[in-house]
């Protein structure tokens, strides 16, 4: 499906030939009376590489039809690939770990989150905004250290490690957010 520079949107996937290209930046420039530009900014979904692009307000781009699915997190092979589910058909597929490792952090076993397919195939996870886990391994607040904002390291059930306040101690749960792994309170 072809699309007008001047109608893209930053999350859109575009596709060039082989390559799915997710528009991370969007910038719409008139500079004084002459003819608006229009900077992209792409990451490839498969290999990860990052690219820049100058378009004109007339250009079309064709734009990549995905499909997003209920999907349950299994388990991890011993090979490094993630095993999903698909919530509707029970059909299971494997993730390999460069396109999904950074996200992995952030999800339980048994846990439900959206995959995205381009025909037919697995090539991303949504996560929700944030998520709930719990602290497995926390060192034990010294008294005295809480005149000022110290943090501490934690590590939580899925292995993440996140920077949080001195007073949190092992077993607690808290909520993190997955875009940047920030703590943001106890739940």
């Amino acid at each position: 499906m072809g699309v007008r520079a001047t109608e893209l949107r930053k999350g859109m996937v575009l596709q060039e030939g082989q390559k799915l290209l997710l528009i991370t930046e969007y910038s719409h420039h008139t500079p004084g009376n002459l003819r608006a530009i229009i900077h992209i900014k792409t990451r490839d979904l498969r290999s990860g590489a990052t690219s820049q692009q100058r378009l004109g307000s007339s250009d079309v781009l064709e734009v990549a039809h995905l499909e997003r699915k209920n999907c349950e997190y299994l388990y991890r092979e011993a090979s490094g690939e993630y095993v999903f589910m698909d919530q509707e058909s029970f059909e299971q597929f494997n993730m390999p770990a460069e396109l999904v490792e950074d996200k992995m952090g952030f999800v339980k076993e048994n846990t439900v989150v959206m995959a995205t397919f381009h025909e037919g195939r697995a090539i991303g996870l949504d996560l929700p905004a944030a998520v709930v886990l719990k602290v497995t391994e926390a060192e034990h607040a010294v008294k005295g250290n809480t005149a000022t904002n110290v943090k501490k390291e934690v590590v939580l059930e899925t292995g993440l490690k996140v920077k949080v306040p001195i007073h949190i101690q092992m077993g607690e749960l808290i909520k993190v957010r997955c875009e940047d792994g920030e703590f943001l309170g106890r739940a």
